[in-house]
This record gives structure tokens, C-alpha cells and sequence, in this order.
């Protein structure tokens, strides 16, 4: 290489380098604009504790969670308690919440990142509403906002897997802090940050277990009973074989419901020609349910009213030796203190409504005639095509 051509390199070396030192500075500017650097933080400085209130609007629906009497409650739910653990999780991921990537972007492309602020959404206009992002608040004792984040669209990532349709994860979330103009990807997806007030709902719902009779009133009236806990049903009545997995299947849903929602403009007392199921169990307790179809859905209101104390003393156990007297004691003692905190939580449901999957229900919902065991074809017992004596004994 000869002198002048030398030169001529070491200037180009000078001027490329010159752009990338004008574009690093470019891009430090905008990270000292937009207050937020790759690494750092976005609400370092949050006090979790003192933090009172959450609020959450998107284009549809707007919700607000608020601590009333220390304990957090959905204010668009009448005060209905709040899943405490959703919100804990919340509140800790954005105090860990990090800028991994920051994108430039013009209020044009906003809407594909569904980075539009919800006040200024047309709510008829569909792809309006679609474009919204989820505007998310966080309130201090006062009152006042002591935090704010837009939220966009989640980031994906799309799982190496040799089946047809990849699996696909979460794992970042576009955003704009206030008085910003940059567009920041951040760590965490924040997938449990949703404006609708039913995904905050506190889900512990009521359990009628270790049931001794259930009845069904009504046109489909029926009533079911064992005679000790881990008993054969049978009709109480004693008319009829009963179907055992059916009855089962019916004890059994009433242990383990679930509901969607809280029906805001049906309270209990003003079902419309409700079903009637009442559940007595063996720890004295008696559950009164009334479901009723809710109109143009496959979903039904339910309501719960809970009677009765569980028996504040134990039944000493035949044979029961005196070494296992205060070992046997201390676990009753424990049980039932278990037991009186969910007692008193499940009677406080008497005064909500509460949405219903029919689907959940099924087990509960059948006539009398659906519970009879159905008569076994001649020769039953053996799968169709089996030949004799495959296995010995059977015939």
C-alpha cells in the first residue's frame, strides 16, 4: 500500500468513525431524554408499602383496586375482594422492571405496538379500541399518582419445537413512560396487568364437602343421602337404584365451583324462578344454593347461604388408646380453627351474586331421572367381542 493510499483509508477510518461517535451520542441523548438506559430500572425509587391504589384503563373497560379496611378490594365490583396475590406479584415486577431495548418510533406506528393512550380512543371505532394500550396507575396514601406506565403489546418469543404450531412465551412488553417520546421494551410482559375488573376478583369460593344428604327441589326434585361418610348413596327416599358415579359426580362438583364474575344488578334475594339444592354435612353445616339460567348464556347466577356451627367437641375414636388422646385433640383443635376461618369467610358470600359456568354445574343439574342407574344389557360386564374365559372366574 502506498503513502497516498493510506491516507485516503485513514480518512474514510476518520469519517465512519465520526458518524458512529455522532449516532452513539445521538442515542445517549435520547437515553438521557427519555430518563432510562438500557439496565436501569423504571420505578427504582417505588415504595411497594406505600402504594394504596392501582388503576388500569384500556379502550373496553377500566378497573380500580383500592386497599379499604387493609385488605384490597374491585371498586368496580362493589367492593368485592381482590386476589391479593395478583396484585403482590404486580407490584414487586415493577419495582424489578428493567429497559432491555428501546425503539424509535413515530406516533404514526404507535398503533401497531397498541401504544395509543385510552383517553384518546374513539370507543365505537373497533380499530381504535384495538390500537389502545393499557394505561396503568399506581396511587400513594394521599391519593395522588405516584407512578405511571403505558402498556403495549407483549413481545413473544417462539419456542424451538418440532410440533407444527411453535410454542409461544411472553417474556418483555413495549411501553412509554409519561413525558416521553421513546418507545422501551422492558423485561417483564406485566401479562396479569388487564383493565377488566373480573380478572381481579379473589377466587376462594365456597366448598360443601364431606356432604351428608343433598337435595334438588323443584319440578326435577331429588334427594340423596349415605348413611356414614365414606358410605353407598342412595335415594333417601329408597325409591329407585341410584346411579353412584352420578351422585358422586354431583357431591363432588359442589366441592370444588368456581365462579367467573360478581352479577352486579341481580341480587340474591331476586333470582328468577330459582333451583333449589341444599347440601347437609357431617360437620353440622348446611348449604343452601339457588342457581338460575342466565339469559342468552350458557352461564347461571348462583347464591350461598351458609347455617350451622361444626361441633366444638371430638368424638373419641372406638378402641382409641390414651397415648393418642392428645395428639388425636390437638389435630381436631387444628382442623376446626381451619374450618371456622373458612366458615366465616364462605358466609360472607351471602351478599353477592355470583356468575357461574353452566358447564361446571352439569353434575348438579340433573333430574331425578338422570341420576337412576340405567338397566345393564344381558351379559354385561364383558366388553363386546371378548371371548369366554379370557379371564378366570368371570362368566
Amino acid at each position: 500500500m502506498n503513502r497516498k493510499s493510506f491516507l485516503v483509508l485513514l480518512a474514510l477510518v476518520a469519517v465512519l468513525g465520526g458518524i458512529g461517535l455522532g449516532l452513539f451520542w445521538k442515542d445517549l441523548g435520547a437515553w438521557r431524554n427519555s430518563d432510562a438506559k438500557i439496565g436501569a430500572k423504571l420505578f427504582d425509587k417505588l415504595a411497594v408499602n406505600d402504594i394504596t391504589g392501582i388503576k388500569l384503563t384500556d379502550g373496553k373497560d377500566s378497573v380500580s383496586l383500592a386497599i379499604k379496611d387493609k385488605h384490597w378490594v374491585v371498586e368496580q365490583r362493589n367492593g368485592y375482594a381482590a386476589n391479593n396475590q395478583d396484585i403482590g406479584d404486580l407490584l414487586i415486577k415493577l419495582t424489578d422492571l428493567k429497559v432491555v431495548q428501546t425503539e424509535a418510533v413515530g406516533d404514526s406506528l404507535l398503533p401497531r405496538l397498541n401504544l395509543v393512550d385510552p383517553a384518546k380512543v374513539d370507543a365505537k371505532d373497533a380499530k381504535s379500541v384495538e390500537a389502545a394500550g393499557t394505561r396503568l396507575e399506581l396511587l400513594d396514601k394521599s391519593g395522588k399518582v405516584a407512578g405511571t406506565l403505558l402498556l403495549g403489546k407483549k413481545v413473544i418469543k417462539t419456542e424451538d419445537s418440532p410440533l407444527p404450531i411453535k410454542p409461544q412465551t411472553p417474556v418483555g412488553r413495549y411501553v412509554l413512560s409519561p413525558a416521553s417520546a421513546t418507545v422501551l421494551v422492558v423485561s417483564d410482559a406485566l401479562v396479569v396487568a388487564e383493565a377488566n375488573p373480573a380478572r381481579w376478583l379473589a377466587k376462594n369460593f365456597f366448598k360443601a364437602d364431606r356432604i351428608r344428604t343433598l337435595s334438588s327441589g323443584g319440578d326435577a326434585a331429588w334427594k340423596i343421602a349415605r348413611p356414614e361418610e365414606y358410605g353407598q348413596w342412595k335415594f333417601a327416599d329408597g325409591g329407585g337404584e341410584l346411579d353412584a358415579s352420578a351422585a358422586v359426580g354431583a357431591v363432588n362438583a359442589l366441592a370444588g365451583l368456581a365462579f367467573s364474575d360478581i352479577a352486579l344488578d341481580v341480587k340474591p334475594d331476586s333470582l328468577d324462578k330459582p333451583r333449589t339444592f341444599v347440601a347437609d354435612t357431617y360437620d353440622n353445616l348446611v348449604y343452601t344454593i339457588k342457581v338460575a339460567k342466565k339469559a342468552d348464556s350458557d352461564d347461571y347466577f348462583l347464591t350461598v347461604a351458609i347455617s350451622g356451627e361444626a361441633p366444638r367437641q371430638r368424638t373419641p375414636e372406638k378402641g382409641e388408646k390414651a397415648e393418642d388422646k392428645e395428639r388425636l385433640d390437638k389435630q381436631f383443635s387444628e382442623t376446626l380453627a381451619k374450618l371456622d376461618e373458612r366458615v366465616k369467610a364462605e358466609k360472607e358470600l351471602a351478599q353477592w351474586t355470583f356468575v357461574v359456568a353452566g358447564k361446571t354445574l352439569e353434575p348438579v343439574l340433573k333430574t331425578r331421572a338422570d341420576l337412576i342407574a340405567k338397566p345393564r344389557k344381558p351379559g354385561g360386564g364383558m366388553p363386546p367381542g371378548m371371548p369366554p374365559g379370557m379371564f378366570p372366574g368371570m362368566r
